[in-house]
């Protein structure tokens, strides 16, 4: 009797999903063997109740593997190619017998072949197929299939959306091979499910390295050690991948992939820098399917978020968005612009590069070589009558004074700015060299903005902190209010173990009021800026980053990690201070005290 009968004769899908499936495995050219893969992946029924239907059935158990103690000394004997090739993982040896995990309890042959080559007596159990792909990666490595050629013949899915140059040489047909190419597609596949935003592959005197970043942190991944000698290969197939010289290995390269993976399209930026012990290569990844440019959704307070949309929808100055490579400023200005843009507005930008293209808002790529900066971009921007305009970075004074003057003539003009506070840009601006009366009079709010990974909502747990664990400046008032209660990581399966999963900002929204124009116009230091900017009311980065830990957004580790204490007197201070058992503030965190000493 086949899968799905068992399934239909159980009552766990109807005739009319039966049939549906059958349609799909046919059109799929995998008939039968995919009718129970098209229940799952229609979404019908989950694999786990499946399984246990089958097993059920079948009398064979189901175990979950992220709970089973593995014996990984069974993998010196058991035959690699069948893990690889049929999905087969072995559990343990009990009584004599060999327990073999599996997700298809049909296929009988690989079992007897592992039989034949321990000699010992096989037990399957059944085990989800994404489970047992799971363990193969941990203990081979990502790609040890594709470096063993054992991989079974499958359709790819990755997709190149450009027509390759081959140019016959040697090195260019041994990066065509059909091995090296399916462990390149797996290496970028893998990065893609796993969320990650850049791929490092690193030659290290050791061998070859490769890291994935999820969510801001660098993970090593598992790669077999014969992963070594396709080095070469691998640089070869990304660089004709990249449409690089693949002959030149002295001098660094940049180029794009353009790929379509599982119906989604992802750009792939290569960055290529030849190294000591061979070229190293970093990847941003930008999946477009995957991002959505809401302002809603970024993670700000309700009060930043209402003063932010009432910022950006101001008909002329500039909106400045600060925060170090990698903080989301870039995300953000584009969910600004999706926010306020309609038919009775135009919008053009100027990038370097164009990380997402977005529908209905004009787009140009900045080309430094051939003179076109953002500097030039946005003065030919001018001429053509936008109502809005975005910079993608102010680097150097003529964009800045540009940016200035394209807002006095009244444009709105959004731009971003490397510096570590909000506070800071507008010293930064009067260091390019812009009069600082221009810099007063244009700017009508900077954002500095940090990212940090969010708990993981299915395994956070909640725990009472010791109070002297906790930095200084806490807010250890709203912390006894709600009873002492924080969250910390713990790790699961949905989440890969590492207790975070996804991103979320930290912001700090300085609004330009008159006190603040007039210390911008007398050039004032950034400390004393910050300073009037808290007394009128500013949340830091490190006090919004306090919220999020004690709604149990985040954890106090992440804000740790990406803020530094305020040396400023905020209203967390004050609570800080009784919690000290003084009634004068703390001097280590006053700027009047710090710019003394300095003085």
């Amino acid at each position: 009797m086949e899968a799905s009968e068992i399934l239909l004769r159980r009552g766990l899908i109807d005739q009319s999903q039966l049939d549906e499936c059958r349609e799909t495995s046919r059109l799929s050219g995998k008939n039968g063997a995919g009718v129970v893969e098209a229940i799952v992946d229609l979404g019908f029924l989950p694999e786990e109740d499946v399984l246990r239907a089958l097993g059920e059935e079948l009398g064979v158990d189901f175990i979950d593997l992220a709970d089973a103690e593995l014996d990984l000394s069974l993998l010196k004997s058991f035959p690699h190619k069948l893990i690889h090739r049929e999905t087969l993982f072995p559990i343990a040896l009990e009584h004599g017998q060999l327990v073999v995990a599996t997700g298809n309890p049909f296929n009988l042959y690989p079992l007897d072949e592992v039989s034949a080559h321990t000699g010992l007596s096989v037990v399957p159990v059944l085990a989800s197929r994404d489970e047992i792909a799971k363990l193969i990666k941990k203990h081979f490595g990502v790609g040890s299939e594709t470096v063993e050629g054992l991989m079974a013949s499958q359709e790819d899915d990755v997709e190149l959306l450009e027509e390759l140059d081959i140019d016959g040489s040697e090195l260019s047909e041994m990066a065509q091979e059909a091995s090296v190419v399916k462990l390149v597609n797996e290496i970028l596949l893998e990065a893609i499910e796993s969320r990650a935003s850049d791929v490092h592959i690193e030659a290290q005197n050791e061998g070859v390295t490769i890291r994935y970043r999820i969510d801001g942190m660098l993970h090593p991944q598992p790669v077999p050690p014969s992963i070594n000698r396709f080095h070469p290969a691998i640089i070869s197939r990304l660089k004709i991948m990249a449409r690089l010289n693949i002959a030149e290995k002295r001098l660094p390269q940049d180029g794009r992939i353009k790929l379509k993976v599982r119906g989604r399209e992802v750009d792939v930026r290569v960055s290529i820098i030849p190294m000591i012990h061979g070229e190293g290569i970093v990847m941003r990844i930008l999946d477009k399917g995957s991002m959505v440019f809401e302002l809603g959704s970024l993670g700000m307070e309700p009060d930043v978020y209402k003063k932010f949309q009432k910022l950006i929808a101001l008909p002329h100055g500039i909106v400045l968005v600060t925060g170090p490579t990698g903080s989301g400023k870039t995300t953000s200005l584009y969910s600004a612009l999706q926010e306020i843009k309609n038919d009775s507005n135009k919008i053009i930008t100027t990038e370097d590069p164009v990380e997402y293209q977005l529908a209905g808002i004009n787009q140009i790529q900045v080309h430094t070589k051939i003179g076109l900066t953002f500097g030039a971009a946005l003065r030919s921007i001018l001429r053509h009558d936008p109502d809005i305009v975005l910079v993608g970075e102010i680097r150097d004074l003529e964009t800045a004074e540009n940016a200035a003057q394209a807002s006095l003539t009244g444009h709105m003009v959004f731009s971003t700015l490397h510096t570590n506070d909000a506070a800071g840009a507008f010293t930064r601006m009067v260091d390019m060299g812009v009069e600082p009366f221009l810099v007063a009079s244009t700017v009508e709010a900077v954002m500095a903005q940090r990212l940090v990974r969010k708990l993981c909502p299915d395994c956070k747990e909640e725990y009472t902190p010791d109070l002297c664990d906790l930095p200084d400046d806490f807010p250890f008032a709203q912390l006894a209010a709600q009873g002492n209660r924080l969250f910390r990581p713990k790790g699961c399966r949905k989440c890969r173990q590492v207790g975070y999963s996804g991103r979320l900002g930290l912001y700090e929204l300085l609004v330009t009021s008159n006190r603040i124009r007039d210390l911008a116009h007398h050039r004032a230091s950034t400390w004393e800026v910050k300073k009037a900017a808290v007394e009128e009311g500013m949340s830091t980065l490190r006090d919004d980053g306090w919220i999020k830990a004690l709604a149990g957004k985040t954890s106090v580790e992440e804000v740790l990690r990406v803020t530094k204490g305020d040396q400023v007197l905020t209203r967390n201070q004050e609570t800080t201070d009784q919690h000290n058992g003084t009634d004068e503030p703390n001097p280590s965190r006053s700027l009047e005290k710090e710019s003394t000493d300095n003085g």
